[in-house]
Parts: C-alpha cells; sequence; structure tokens
C-alpha cells in the first residue's frame, strides 16, 4: 500500500489576478468571515450578498485565507458559470467542475395503468466526466485547487487511498519492463488501441508507449531504452508538438 502522503503535490498560492480590488462592504466582509473560520467557526453565513459580487469576494477570501475549497452551486449552469469566473480570476491554480456526468438519466418505472415497465435509459457526457476525473487528480497531485460542485459531490468515488494504490508512477530513470508497464495500464481500465488514440486508450510502437489518462487533453509519451525510462514528454495527441519535457508523472485510473 502506498501512503498517499507519497504524492508529490505541487504547492502554489492561490492569487488573484485582477484589476479590481475589494470595495463597498467587501473588504469588511471578507475580514470578518477570515477572522471567523481563523477562530475554528464552521458555520458563517454571509447575508444580503445579492449584487456584490460573491465570485469576487469568493475568490479573495479563498487568496486570503490559502486553502483548498469546496464550492457548492444549486445547478449545473450556475457551477460552470462560476467556474469560469474563477479561472479569470484565478488563472494559475487549478479550479474544477464537479458535476452529474448525464445529459439525461431515466430511472426504472412502472406504469399500472397500462402493464408498462420501462427499464432505465441514461446519456453520459463525456467531456463532464472527464472533468471529473480532472477535479480528482488535482486534489491528490496539487494544493491549490477550489472545485466547483453540485450535490453530486456528496456520492463518493471509493476513498483516495483507493485511487492512489492503483496509480502508475512514470519517472524519467526508472526501470520497468515494457510488457509489465503495458500491463499496469490494462489493470487501471486504460484500453489499447493503436488506431484510435483518444481518453483513456495507450498505444505501443516499439519502444514508445504513448498514453490520454482519462481527466487529461493532452497525451504522454513514454520512451523506453530497453527496461528504463529515458524521456517522458506531454504532447497534443492530433497534431504530436511536444508541449514540454516531464521528469515524472502519476498516471490515475480511468
Amino acid at each position: 500500500m502506498r501512503p498517499i502522503s507519497d504524492l508529490q503535490r505541487r504547492v502554489e498560492p492561490f492569487q488573484v489576478i485582477s484589476d479590481y480590488v475589494p470595495a463597498g462592504d467587501q473588504p469588511e466582509a471578507i475580514e470578518e468571515i477570515v477572522r471567523r473560520i481563523e477562530k475554528g467557526e464552521q458555520d458563517i453565513v454571509l447575508l444580503g450578498a445579492t449584487g456584490t459580487g460573491k465570485s469576487a469576494t469568493t475568490a479573495w477570501l479563498i487568496e486570503r485565507l490559502q486553502r483548498p475549497t469546496l464550492v457548492i452551486a444549486p445547478n449545473k449552469t450556475l457551477a460552470a458559470q462560476l467556474v469560469n469566473e474563477f479561472r479569470e480570476l484565478m488563472p494559475n491554480n487549478a479550479v474544477e467542475y464537479f458535476v452529474s456526468y448525464y445529459d439525461y438519466y431515466q430511472p426504472e418505472a412502472y406504469v399500472p395503468q397500462t402493464d408498462t415497465f420501462i427499464e432505465k435509459d441514461s446519456s453520459v457526457n463525456d467531456e463532464v466526466e472527464r472533468l471529473r476525473h480532472s477535479a480528482t487528480n488535482s486534489l491528490l497531485t496539487r494544493r491549490d485547487v477550489i472545485v466547483v460542485a453540485t450535490v453530486s459531490c456528496i456520492y463518493g468515488l471509493g476513498t483516495p487511498q483507493e485511487y492512489v494504490d492503483r496509480m502508475v508512477r512514470l519517472k524519467v530513470g526508472d526501470e520497468i519492463d515494457r510488457n509489465q508497464l503495458l500491463r499496469k495500464f490494462v489493470d487501471i481500465q486504460y484500453k489499447r488501441n493503436d488506431m484510435a488514440f483518444e481518453r483513456g486508450t495507450f498505444r505501443v510502437r516499439g519502444d514508445t508507449v504513448e498514453i490520454i489518462p482519462m481527466y487529461e487533453e493532452l497525451a504522454l509519451r513514454i520512451e523506453m531504452f530497453g527496461d528504463e525510462i529515458e524521456r517522458i514528454t506531454t504532447l497534443h495527441p492530433l497534431t504530436g508538438e511536444i508541449i514540454r519535457d516531464e521528469t515524472e508523472m502519476y498516471v490515475f485510473p480511468a
């Protein structure tokens, strides 16, 4: 079992980048909330906040507290709006979107008038599913995380320890048999597809293995020399353009 503390989490400060500064009632509200949170209070309500720039006030509050934050919105639309606003205000931090990945969900039903049984039906949005995986990945690999969610955040994805136990660690200079590496990817639900390279798949070209993690839009290329990982790069999956070199990466389950 690999301790969660073994993960090298990226530590960056929360930073609001904006031409605006707190004004009106905002400075007083921010100071009061910071004071009460630092005293250990659990339940704090900000009343009369209509039209006061709640997104900006919350961003400045997070910047003052320097703590990972969960923001719960009443629906997907408002959650998406908040994500966009937080990303504009805090472009250097991880702002993640965690909502139900169903575009449509019809539960099982029975209509007694017509003696009709309606089976369960659903449609999953692949992009929203990627964003859910991205949120989980960010929580495990960095501290400067803001997750904007709906009520779906109360449903568990499993324990963090289970997630970490199944991850694959890649580091330049480490030795691992190529076939063993491929088996590890299969064990965490990635599929080999040398033709249609898409999220959740990997492909093999000689001593080079490429994989697109479920939570990423970019691919990872692992170049082997014998049983040694010689180079790891992040690249665009369509053009093959190399974005940057990596020294260590984690691939989490699909």
